[in-house]
């Protein structure tokens, strides 16, 4: 070969390498370090970036890339992270793969007990279960039910693969006792010399159903006899299972009613509660350590009975409307208004008072106009259905002609006696009591009274009955 060849042959390697460096060079991929590679995520945790490195011929180029990821949180399957980078007007890339799954298992909760007594010669009703899945919705047509002896399965897999399994086991037997119901309340007081009559009870049972010709009542109530009587009320289902509940009658003499502990004050505030008025008082009644009796209606705010339940007074009953026309209507209608505000005190305290006024007083004369009678009947009633009625002996006259503060001062503090229980009325909706009260326990505690609120075992203090 000529020399002159050679020398065509080397220029055009030369060039062919250096066309090849070249391209290598402009075409060399980047250098992508993705730290953790690949990642696995369970279903409901987010993907937090881990870092990643890249470099192209020594130099760090990772402050350029650019990170392009499209993941569905709320669908499990695979995903795909592309990392870019732009080196001299060439792009490179490096996918990381996101893998979404679902590992948790599905939760069976049954409705009822997963012991479950049956009744005997009964068959089980199935109580039904509820089935809830992190991923999967709607896996209840998916449970898989299997009976075998007293032993019921449930098994659920969800579209992962995940398995659950609840088991209820059945015993034949029946260790409930019949559930006795009184008619009527289960604490009745009346007159000497006025008649007993039984209300009854019905009972029930969870096998065998209704049991109330069954009941054996025992006790016996002496009417001519002042005291506490017990009627006891037992049944028995076909399992020997015997249920039982009492009631209590008390006898109590007329002549007795007024009886009272004596050099006692009762404070009690009919008509509330009212803001402005009742929260002071409560105030008062707080900082003197006294505590009172408040016969609360359907006005007013429910903070302010509750704060009188709360700090340790009694909430009674007084009318939930104070009209005269709808409370004495019929024995019904007293009955109707009566509950009404019941139900507020139950709501409010959770509580069940029993301890009422009436309106106007067990001698107002106003119900003959809309009911003759009705306060005869009315004052006999409550005390059968187990409420017991306060009047009182002494009158603030804050709901008639006095209105100050002095007035009210006076007309309570003249009036006490040290031989018997003093039952004061006083209306919290009135400023000038409001502003009396203090007063008022300051003279009963510097002339040696005792102040106390009404309970279901304070003597009731009562007026003459006109109608």
């Amino acid at each position: 070969m000529s020399k002159k060849k050679i020398v065509i042959i080397g220029i055009i390697s030369f060039v062919i390498l250096c066309t090849i460096g070249i391209i290598s060079f402009i075409f060399w991929p980047a250098k992508f370090d993705l730290k953790k590679g690949n990642i696995i995520l369970n279903y409901g945790e987010t993907y937090k970036e881990p870092g990643y490195k890249v470099t192209r011929f020594g130099k760090n180029y990772t402050n350029q890339v650019k990170i392009k990821k499209n993941i569905n949180y709320k669908k499990i399957g695979k995903y795909k992270i592309t990392y870019s980078v732009k080196v001299n007007g060439i792009t490179f890339k490096k996918n990381r793969m996101i893998k979404i799954i679902d590992n948790e298992k599905p939760k069976i909760e049954l409705i009822g007990n997963k012991d479950t007594d049956v009744c005997p010669g009964t068959e089980y009703k199935d109580e039904g279960f509820k089935v809830t899945d992190n991923y999967d919705k709607n896996l209840e047509k998916k449970v898989k039910i299997k009976i075998k002896n007293n032993t019921i399965t449930y098994s659920v897999e969800d579209s992962s693969g995940n398995k659950s399994e609840v088991i209820r086991t059945l015993t034949h037997q029946d260790k409930t006792k019949p559930e006795i119901t009184l008619n009527g309340n289960d604490n009745t007081t009346i007159y000497t010399g006025s008649a007993y009559k039984e209300q009854g009870a019905k009972a029930t049972d969870n096998c065998d159903g209704d049991l109330t010709s069954k009941i054996k009542t025992s006790g016996t109530v002496d009417t001519n006899k002042v005291g506490k009587y017990i009627i006891t009320y037992s049944v028995k289902d076909k399992a020997g299972n015997e249920g039982t509940l009492t009631r209590t009658v008390k006898i109590i003499n007329k002549s007795s009613l007024n009886d009272g502990k004596p050099g006692t004050i009762y404070l009690t505030f009919d008509d509330g509660p009212n803001s402005g008025t009742t929260n002071i008082i409560l105030d008062i009644l707080k900082e003197e350590d006294v505590k009172a009796t408040f016969f609360v209606t359907c006005k007013g705010p429910d903070d302010l009975i509750k704060r009188e339940y709360d700090e340790g007074h009694t909430v009674a009953l007084h009318t939930a409307t104070h009209d005269y026309s709808i409370v004495y209507a019929s024995d019904e209608s007293y009955y109707n208004d009566l509950k009404t505000v019941q139900d507020r005190v139950k709501r409010i305290t959770g509580q069940t008072s029993m301890i009422i006024r009436f309106p106007g007083g067990a001698s107002n004369t106003v119900s003959r106009k809309y009911s003759p009678g009705i306060m005869s009947r009315l004052t006999q009633s409550v005390l059968e259905k187990g409420y017991k009625y306060y009047d009182w002996n002494i009158s603030s006259g804050d709901a008639g002609g006095t209105t100050t503060s002095s007035g009210v001062y006076n007309n309570v503090i003249n009036n006490l006696r040290k031989n018997r229980a003093n039952m004061i009325l006083m209306h919290d909706i009135k400023p000038y009591t409001r502003d009396a009260l203090r007063q008022i326990i300051k003279y009963g505690k510097e002339s040696g009274y005792t102040f106390e609120k009404i309970t279901m075992d304070t003597p009731m203090i009562t007026q003459s009955v006109n109608n």
